[in-house]
């Protein structure tokens, strides 16, 4: 048996595996002994200790329980809360506002953390009530909460992004810029779909009744400015110093930490066992992703001796098909993946198979790597995982799951629309990071 047909074994029953349900972490780590062992003997065990210390030196890895820690701070601190208020008083009379209210609040809360559960628990918190008070159509709302939701994972900071560059040897700082366009271009047509269904069809939103209003132009300023300085100044805590080139992404990951915790110790909302939960669900999550990290470090690494990634490679690329056909052809692969696997398996175990015939394509990586991650935001909206579901039903039990998943099929689609428009024009992704670092 050849190596690279080995490799192929050792593909088919990962995914034979992940299909019946076991643990993907030990899943992978199990085969990538089993066959690093079949395929090079005992030089599979030196392998997995140089890629794991390999894969946690990686300075930039810091920054994903930092921006973890945030987001669940905020969470606790009703920051979220107090820009959903403001926004919500300020444009109540406008006919489907509460729309237009849940997806600017998770774009502003997007630039300030990168946890996707975090924003859909609270905005479905906030939001749910007075939408179904003031009877706007279920399935239009469990979409915009959910994608607006999704936002996070995309506009950066992002954990995504975080472990996406290290995968495909691009700055996180580069992907940052890249995808600030991308993630406002998706909420600029989210919005545009929410107002024009509201507008053909009042019924699906209409405006709020007098009292959920500002009651004068000085009540919606004031609220506006105590909505919005907070959420301002974690931006540029979080964001604004890397864009500006002031800080790391770990470092601006640890500004944005301890801007949140003053705001909260500003707002009085923070006490020791919000902290508590906090370190502690940052701790479960951060594991879980940088274990799965290592584990698909190593099967990656055997993957890749065996030499099946390269056989891959060119066996497409004798298909002679034209370059951007075949990034479709990826493309479509990736949205098929999101819709039982979630993204960081898809990051971490099938993005390095990829990445090969994308230098051979002569595709700009950053680029890419911002139009993988659009496709993955589907992964979120797609049953059957479909996580962005589950959040919204755990804090909103009134709202039937398949009027959840029927509204977040729309607004999936409508994420695959704005994938499509930055795979055409790819100066969406590109313009400002050749502003900011030059080409």
């Amino acid at each position: 048996m050849t190596p690279e047909f080995l490799g192929l074994i050792q593909l088919a029953t990962l995914l034979v595996a992940i299909f019946l349900g076991y643990p993907i972490a030990f899943t992978l780590i199990i085969l990538a002994i089993v066959f690093g062992y079949i395929g090079f003997g005992g030089l599979v065990f030196d392998l997995m200790v140089i890629q794991t210390f390999g894969f946690m030196q990686e300075e930039v890895l810091a920054a994903v329980p930092l921006f973890v820690f945030m987001g669940y701070i905020l969470e606790r601190a009703g920051i979220i809360e107090r820009l959903f208020k403001a926004f919500q008083l300020i444009m109540g009379g406008v006919r489907g506002s509460l729309y237009l209210v849940v997806i600017i609040t998770t774009t502003v809360f997007a630039t300030a953390t990168g946890i996707i559960g975090a924003c859909i628990t609270v905005i479905g918190l906030l939001a749910v009530p007075p939408m179904l008070k003031s009877k706007y159509n279920q399935r239009l709302s469990a979409g915009v909460i959910t994608a607006g939701g999704c936002l996070g994972i995309l506009i950066p900071p992002s954990v995504m992004l975080v472990l996406l560059g290290p995968v495909a040897g691009v700055s996180v700082i580069k992907l940052f810029a890249a995808a600030l366009l991308p993630g406002l271009l998706l909420s600029v047509i989210f919005v545009g779909y929410a107002m024009l269904k509201s507008y053909l069809n009042p019924e699906l939103g209409p405006p709020l009744p007098p009292e959920q209003r500002a009651t004068s132009v000085v009540h919606a300023l004031k609220e506006l400015f105590l909505g919005i300085i907070p959420a301002a100044f974690l931006i540029f805590a979080a964001l604004g110093s890397i864009l500006m080139g002031l800080a790391t992404p770990t470092e601006a990951a640890a500004m944005g930490a301890a801007g949140a915790v003053v705001l909260s110790l500003l707002y009085r909302r923070l006490d020791l066992q919000k902290v508590k939960e906090s370190a502690y669900l940052t701790l479960q999550t951060s594991s879980l992703v940088l274990f799965l990290g290592v584990a698909a470090n190593c099967y990656a690494s055997v993957f890749g001796r065996l030499g099946t990634g390269t056989w891959i490679t060119q066996s497409l690329l004798a298909l002679n098909l034209p370059p951007f056909v075949m990034l479709v052809l990826l493309m479509i692969f990736i949205f098929l993946l999101g819709w039982p696997l979630e993204w960081p398996a898809i990051i971490l175990i099938f993005l390095p198979m990829f990445l090969p015939l994308v230098h051979e394509l002569g595709f700009d990586m950053v680029w890419f790597c911002i139009i993988v991650s659009m496709n993955l935001l589907t992964a979120f909206l797609s049953p059957p995982v479909a996580m962005a579901a589950y959040y919204l039903k755990g804090v909103a039990p009134e709202l039937d799951l398949k009027d959840i998943y029927w509204g977040m099929l729309d607004f999936m689609w409508l994420q695959c629309l704005g994938l499509i428009i930055v795979m055409i024009f790819p100066q969406i992704a590109l313009w400002l990071p050749e502003v900011l670092f030059g080409r």
